[in-house]
């Protein structure tokens, strides 16, 4: 298949750089609005009890929780005073009478509704609440969201009051904008240093553009897939900034590879030549590489959570693609460009120094000759690094993603703060086949007291009445928890909005911070409490923490039994050793380990968060380190991968168990470094993010990476080989038989056949007399 494709570069390059450029500019014109079409949820688990609530609010009663909250302030103190009221009754009056998409403004709940003194009041009773619910989808919140703030946000000197637009939707609208702005910076920053980069690392203008070529083609065919996945599936629009990262990771990943090996085999060899040696050798390496970053990210399909599959969806494709375009597209530009890739050079090309004298081979020569130490050391190390991942906990993220200062991020600290009850944080209590009203009062209020009853509980509404909470005060009333403050004869409305001929539902308003370890014991204990129906389900922010954290956890085993089982199976495939990819699997725990305890350390515990801005919350956000895992553990095999595959190149040339590694590492050295550097610029530029769990994501694969390239590839490969011997390339009989039978062969033959020769009465290109310039000498070790 790949002498194949190397022929199909060399004698039909033209063709197949056409079609390249056909497809990015029909991927260009077809997937270049996706993000537009993308999803802005995609965080909950469709099968939860939380989901199960919140779909039975929806059809049963019309109802949900509000998403959107209006913050407004009286100037003179006093939310009471005329003037005051009657603008929040006006504001939440035009609330109300908002619509988009089709879906009307529901829910309009404001302080001025209620009687003096009620929770929708700070305690100072200088500011007040308007509550609403949009009960579009996640995108069109956004939409919506987005233009509320532009329209009701208002501070005027001489007004009454003044306003401010908070709770999900708009917290999730000011999160969206805020990426799309750091993306465009992102690119600035990451796109120019990356070039700059590769023009030292190239020492070329031509050879430098070619990843940046791959890379430009591998994103824009990635937003394509994404475009038609979405049409069938929902995808989530942060799967963009993956697409972008790994897009131009890989693309540099792969072509250092290529280009190198490419310029290695001109020293000896005609361009047409170098071109099929190229695609032989370091091509199938590259396809093992991006089959090994694919399982990795495979693995996130078998999650409930769509956010978490949409990564998968843009991992899969830009990894294939990437893959691709490095095997087919970039040897097509070669064979086109010949020895001008060597043009418009920056400076003169350092030449490459003769095996057994590179910063490299002494590395790797220093490491073997005391490898027990250095394993000894360096796995103290990591094992303190990854210390503090013990202690990891997650949560959800919540507006302090983002930094003070931003608008909505204000309006829920304020209530954070200022309110004594989290009324957009209740739990909603909802049970069916209940029977008639009449007939279930006396059950409806005995379960609203329990539940009033549990620790964290400020109160409980329900359709006999508003019950008081663990805290012993409602509205300024004190009282014990469980007793009925308010009967549902002197507020009608309570059974309007509770109560429906064969179903109920209860509003549980927390004083705990709904999305915290508090707030997950204040659900844990709700659903603990026996209901006298047969069919109840409790939802709400910390119900759906809840079962998120469960969703994840239970589908970890599998995800990591994907991934470790599809990458052994792909190592044995390409090296017939049972050792390699065992020793590969574990030191990627290990490097991985040591990631997540510095961004435990970091990002939860909080050290050094003032100097990069973000605020600790004492968790991290659950589907984050799912995520990171996945790409970290796909980008350590990609560079274990070009590693091994010299390392065995040399052994099956008949070079000794030493100088094999110290000759692979010599050879791919300087690539597995350069290709680090350079994305990690990529993952730092991500880390410039204002939202925390962006930053979390750049920085923690910025460290992931630079550890596997530099520790983990430097020191503990070699070392660990060293100690193996001839043992690293130790497979069991019937498992070596398998491989023989259907491995891949590091035996491949670089000279000229019959399908991959010239037309018949022709020479070879660059053939010298007396034989084939393709042709190997039998002493002559496959590049060296």
């Amino acid at each position: 298949m790949l002498a194949r494709i190397a022929d199909l570069a060399i004698r039909r390059h033209r063709i197949v750089l056409a079609a390249a450029f056909v497809a990015f500019v029909v991927s260009g014109a077809i997937g270049g609005g996706v993000a537009d079409r993308l999803s802005s949820g995609g965080f909950e688990d469709p099968g939860a009890e939380s989901t199960q609530a919140q779909a039975l609010l929806r059809d049963r009663f019309d109802a949900g929780t509000p998403n959107v909250v209006l913050l407004v302030t009286a100037r003179d103190g006093d939310v009471d005073a005329p003037a005051a009221a009657e603008a929040g009754r006006a504001l939440a009056t035009e609330l109300a009478g908002e619509s988009f998409d089709g879906q009307d403004m529901t829910q309009v709940l404001s302080y001025w509704d209620l009687p003096p003194g009620n929770p929708l009041a700070s305690d100072d009773g200088s500011r007040a609440l308007v509550l609403g619910r949009y009960p579009g989808d996640d995108s069109a919140l956004v939409e919506l969201s987005q233009d509320l703030v532009d329209r009701y946000t208002a501070d005027e000197p001489g007004a009454v009051v003044t306003v401010a637009v908070g709770g999900q939707g708009p917290v999730f609208a000011e999160v969206n904008q805020t990426i799309e702005r750091d993306l465009v910076r992102a690119e600035a920053i990451a796109l120019p240093i990356t070039l700059l980069l590769l023009l030292l690392i190239f020492r070329g203008v031509v050879a430098a553009v070619l990843p940046l070529v791959v890379g430009a083609l591998s994103v824009v065919g990635t937003f394509l897939v994404l475009f038609l996945v979405n049409e069938v599936t929902e995808v989530s629009v942060f799967a963009l900034n993956l697409t972008t990262a790994m897009g131009l990771g890989l693309a540099i990943d792969y072509s250092l590879f290529i280009v190198s090996r490419y310029r290695e085999e001109l020293r000896d060899h005609d361009p047409d030549v170098a071109v099929r040696r190229t695609v032989l050798t370091a091509g199938r390496t590259v396809l093992f590489s991006a089959l090994t970053v694919a399982a990795s990210l495979c693995a996130l399909l078998v999650f409930d959570i769509a956010f978490l599959r949409s990564f998968a969806y843009a991992g899969l494709a830009v990894s294939a693609l990437a893959g691709l375009y490095a095997v087919l597209v970039l040897p097509a530009l070669l064979a086109a460009l010949g020895r001008r890739v060597d043009a418009l050079p920056v400076r003169r090309r350092a030449e490459v120094p003769d095996t057994g004298t590179g910063y490299w081979h002494r590395v790797a020569t220093t490491v073997m000759a005391r490898p027990g130490r250095i394993i000894v050391a360096t796995v103290a190390v990591l094992l303190v690094l990854g210390a503090p991942a013990l202690g990891m906990r997650l949560g959800f993220p919540d507006d302090r993603v983002l930094p003070p200062g931003k608008a909505s991020r204000d309006v829920q600290d304020v209530i954070r703060n200022e309110f004594g009850s989290e009324e957009a944080g209740a739990a909603a209590v909802v049970a069916v086949e209940t029977g008639p009203p009449a007939a279930r009062t006396d059950d409806v209020a005995a379960y609203a007291a329990d539940l009033a009853r549990v620790p964290g509980v400020a109160r409980v509404d329900a359709e006999t009445g508003i019950y008081c909470g663990s805290g012993g005060s409602v509205a300024g009333i004190d009282c014990r928890a469980g007793d009925l403050v308010l009967p549902a004869e002197q507020s009608p409305e309570l059974v309007d909005r509770f109560s429906r001929p064969d179903a109920t539902y209860l509003s549980v308003v927390p004083d705990v911070e709904p999305l915290s370890d508090a707030g997950e014991q204040f659900a844990r204990d709700l659903r603990a409490v026996p209901s006298p129906f047969g069919d109840t389900v409790v939802g709400g922010q910390s119900a759906q923490l809840v079962d998120a954290k469960s969703s994840l956890l239970g589908d970890v085993p599998l995800a990591l039994a994907i991934i470790a089982g599809i990458t052994f199976v792909l190592l044995f495939a390409m090296f017939g050793s049972v050792v390699v990819p065992i020793k590969a699997l574990v030191l990627n725990l290990l490097s991985l380990s040591a990631t997540f305890g510095a961004m435990v350390w970091v990002f939860q515990e909080g050290h050094g968060a003032d100097l990069l801005g973000f605020t600790p919350t004492g968790s991290l956000a659950a589907t984050i380190p799912v995520l990171m895992f996945c790409v970290a553990f796909g980008l350590s095999m990609d560079y274990e991968v070009f590693l091994l595959s010299r390392i065995k190149e040399e052994h099956d040339a008949g070079v000794d168990n030493l100088h094999s590694v110290a000759n692979g590492l010599e050879r791919t050295g300087r690539i597995v470094t350069a290709a680090a550097l350079l994305i990690s610029v990529v993952f730092l530029a991500f880390a410039t993010s204002e939202v925390s769990f962006i930053k979390l994501f750049g920085i923690g694969l910025t460290l992931a990476v630079l550890l596997d390239a530099f520790v983990i590839r430097g020191t503990l490969v070699p070392a660990f080989m060293a100690l193996a011997g001839e043992v690293n390339w130790w497979a069991p009989g019937p498992l070596r038989r398998l491989h023989d039978r259907f491995g891949v062969s590091e035996h491949v033959d670089l000279g000229d056949e019959p399908h991959a020769g010239p037309p018949a009465g022709t020479a070879e290109p660059g053939a010298a007399a007396g034989g084939a310039a393709a042709e190997v000498d039998e002493g002559e070790k496959v590049g060296t």
